[in-house]
């Protein structure tokens, strides 16, 4: 059986539009290999050669002065495609960073074994998309998450590539799974070892009664679920699983 491959990506930029110029000043990137973190990453500041626009320094606090002396995107090129060639690239808000980095590309029409876009040798998971769907009509930025699913984003004062792709990754691996073993890799935990401790309910318990809805009441499950089927890209899973009622 194949393993499978992802690298989580992140990039700082000098601005918000590479069709005006604007520049990756940071690159980061780590791997997961079948759901799980191998601590092998890519990481690298870059000049880019322009000035950073205000805002985005208030975002990153990088300055042109501090990456000066780094090395240009030519320059690591080449070893960041060879990290991330075959992957599945797992990005929030991936629209922005593959511009970026394909813009950067662009540049490099000259330079031997430059693809002319970065979905030409892997291919892109939108993690942004992907929290839309599964949570309509809420915040659904990387902090939203962190809060939704108990990431610790504590470090993240100013936006950073590699520490943002590390909060990625362990939100992405709680959204797409959330608990991926019953017991630590390393537990000798017999599961069945406290089965003692089991309570079984008698046989002959009552049954436990059965409340049906009142009219009035299906009627305003059914407005909610009109209202979320209003927002809901995907419609709704309730009406596509749920038994017809009977009459």
């Amino acid at each position: 059986m194949s393993l499978v491959r992802q690298v989580v990506l992140d990039t700082e930029t000098t601005g918000l539009e590479p069709q005006r110029g604007h520049r990756v000043i940071e690159i980061g990137a780590l791997e997961i290999v079948d759901r799980a973190v191998t601590g092998s990453r890519f990481h690298c500041y870059v000049n880019p050669e322009r000035a950073i626009d205000d805002a985005a320094f208030e975002v990153h606090g990088l300055t042109l002065e501090r990456l000066a002396k780094e090395p240009r995107f030519a320059d690591v090129a080449l070893d960041f495609l060879d990290f991330v060639r075959g992957a599945e690239l797992i990005i929030h808000n991936a629209p922005f960073d593959v511009s970026f980095v394909d813009f950067e590309f662009g540049l490099l029409t000259e330079m031997d074994g430059i693809p002319p876009s970065i979905m030409d040798i892997c291919t892109v998971t939108d993690t942004l998309d992907m929290a839309r769907k599964k949570h309509p009509g809420q915040q659904n930025s990387l902090d939203a998450l962190c809060r939704r699913y108990g990431v610790d984003n504590s470090q993240r004062e100013l936006h950073g590539a590699l520490l943002d792709a590390e909060i990625l990754a362990d939100v992405y691996l709680l959204m797409t799974g959330g608990q991926t073993s019953l017991f630590d890799a390393d537990s000798t935990q017999d599961p069945l070892s406290n089965a003692e401790e089991f309570q079984r309910l008698a046989a002959d318990r009552p049954r436990l009664p059965v409340v049906q809805a009142t009219p009035e009441e299906m009627a305003c499950h059914e407005a909610i679920l009109d209202r979320v089927e209003a927002v809901a890209e995907s419609g709704v899973v309730w009406r596509e699983t749920a038994p017809a009622p009977q009459s």
